[in-house]
C-alpha cells in the first residue's frame, strides 16, 4: 500500500496549482502522472534510488518531470511517499524526516 504524508500531498497540491496559472490540463497530466508513478511502488518498492542527501537505504527517490518524489520504505507492504520536490532545490534531511 502506498500512503501520501501530509507534507506530500501538500506538495503536490503546489505543484498543480503553480502549472494550473499556466494551463489546467497540463497541471491535471503532471499531477496524475506522479500519483501514478506512485501507485508502481507498490510492485517495485526498490525502484527508486538512494537519496543521497540521507544516505538510508529505506528512504529512496524517482523522478517525475522535473521533481523528485521521495519516499521511504516502511516495510514489504507499505510505502510512505514523504514529498515532491524540485531536482534543483537543496534538500536537508530535517525537511522530510
Amino acid at each position: 500500500m502506498v500512503r501520501w504524508s501530509d507534507q506530500a500531498k501538500a506538495d503536490l497540491r503546489a505543484i498543480h496549482n503553480f502549472i494550473a496559472r499556466d494551463s489546467t490540463h497540463y497541471a491535471k497530466k503532471v499531477a496524475q502522472d506522479i500519483v501514478e508513478k506512485t501507485d508502481t511502488l507498490v510492485d517495485l518498492p526498490r525502484l527508486g534510488r538512494v537519496v543521497p542527501e540521507l544516505g538510508d537505504e529505506n528512504v529512496r527517490e524517482v523522478p517525475a518531470y522535473s521533481y523528485r518524489i521521495l519516499y521511504e520504505i516502511k516495510t514489504d507492504d507499505e510505502i510512505v511517499v514523504l514529498a515532491i520536490i524540485h531536482k534543483r532545490k537543496d534538500l536537508s534531511p530535517h525537511e522530510i524526516l
